[in-house]
């Protein structure tokens, strides 16, 4: 039996059923912003959890949480009221944008993106979704027929039926598409997986209105997005925008897996039985979601994100690389358009002591936890300048 760390990669990679690109690298532990491999390497993590991490790992407070909440109860399922999920789903309301009271809690993105979308059709009795080009929105199938790259879809069409994409950031593409068969339209503030493209205020607040005036719903992916990562505890707030529905996941625990919709006035009441989730609010996750947004207020995460972030993003635009096509991004969520293939070059920064993301062949995507500090960012913009140029 093989209990050596050294031995983990290779059994592993034994087991693995083949739909992860693996990096050799072994990551045996993180605090804050960093990552220590099993020989006790340390990286700058700007991959964050794919975007999971914003209030860094093992938060003190986050931890703290855990250990209480495991001692007491780790799963309820939503046929029984709890406290946990009672006070989350309160404190979720409140930070929302506009009115969105009602909270249904599930385990990922994925699973929140296909509750909206039954949601959404449940509700306006309509069939047909509005998705954008180049938007990402999950791997489950609903969630994949409203996602566009089609590396992703074409090994499991026939998908689910009724879907269709429009130019992102085009207001009259966009007019042309909605009808009276519209049930929604789904779009991310900031197209993250799509290349880190922003989205205006005068696309998000046209496509609000012309959703209002067809009887169509709004739905806002802001699974990446969401909790500080652009500078707003939400997205929405730097467009005055209110959704529908509001799509929410990754950072919503710091790690721990959940997923939420928030529903507006504009959608019908549901009926039991309609949906439902095993773990879906279950205490565990809902304590933690608490202490999350009680760090983002204390500690100020969006704040920090977007005064770092405007720092970031000077600093790379002003790097002089005939590589360099197009620098991205709000807050903290950055994207670097090259004229080449990025693989490469996320290995070098890994070199240099800096983990990375891709956002599709040609874009190395920036996700660090909020929290990373002055100083990391320093070193992250030094591996960049060497790499890019």
């Amino acid at each position: 039996m093989m209990n050596d760390l050294s031995d983990t990669t290779f059994l592993e990679d034994m087991h693995t059923p083949g739909v992860y690109v693996k990096r050799d690298l072994n990551i045996l532990r993180g605090e804050g912003a960093i990552l220590f491999d099993i020989n006790e390497n340390a990286y700058i993590d700007c991959v964050g959890g794919q975007g999971t991490c914003n209030v860094g790992h093992t938060h003190p407070a986050v931890m703290k949480t855990m250990r209480e909440q495991m001692y007491d109860l780790m799963i309820c399922p939503e046929i029984f009221h709890n406290h946990q999920r009672a006070f989350f789903s309160n404190k979720l309301s409140d930070a929302a944008p506009g009115m969105m009271t009602r909270v249904y809690l599930c385990n990922s993105g994925t699973e929140a993106a296909e509750a909206a979308l039954k949601f959404a059709r449940f509700s306006t009795k309509r069939t047909n979704i509005i998705a954008a080009m180049r938007g990402f929105h999950g791997r489950t199938f609903g969630s994949l027929s409203a996602t566009w790259n089609k590396n992703y879809r074409q090994p499991f069409e026939p998908l689910v039926p009724g879907f269709s994409h429009v130019a992102y950031n085009n207001l009259e593409k966009l007019d042309s598409a909605i009808n009276d068969e519209t049930a929604a339209v789904i779009l991310e503030v900031v197209q993250g997986e799509g290349g880190v493209h922003p989205g205006t205020t005068e696309y998000l607040q046209g496509a609000r209105q012309l959703c209002r005036e067809r009887g169509a719903l709004l739905i806002i992916d802001e699974v990446q997005t969401g909790f500080g990562r652009t500078g707003k505890l939400f997205a929405c707030e730097h467009h005055e925008l209110e959704p529908d529905i509001l799509v929410l996941g990754k950072s919503i625990a710091a790690g721990i897996p959940m997923g939420a919709v928030l529903l507006g006035p504009r959608v019908d009441d549901l009926t039991p039985g309609l949906h439902g989730s095993t773990f879906g609010g279950n205490p565990l996750a809902c304590a933690v979601g608490r202490t999350v947004l009680q760090i983002m207020e204390t500690e100020m995460l969006p704040q920090r994100a977007a005064e770092q972030g405007a720092y970031v993003l000077q600093r790379i635009q002003a790097i002089q690389s005939p590589l360099v096509r197009e620098v991205r991004g709000k807050g903290l969520i950055i994207g670097i358009e090259i004229k080449q293939k990025v693989a490469p070059y996320l290995a070098a920064l890994k070199d240099r002591g800096v983990l990375a993301l891709p956002a599709g062949m040609t874009v190395i995507r920036l996700l660090p936890p909020l929290v990373i500090t002055p100083l990391q960012i320093e070193k992250v913009l030094e591996a960049l300048e060497e790499v890019l140029q």
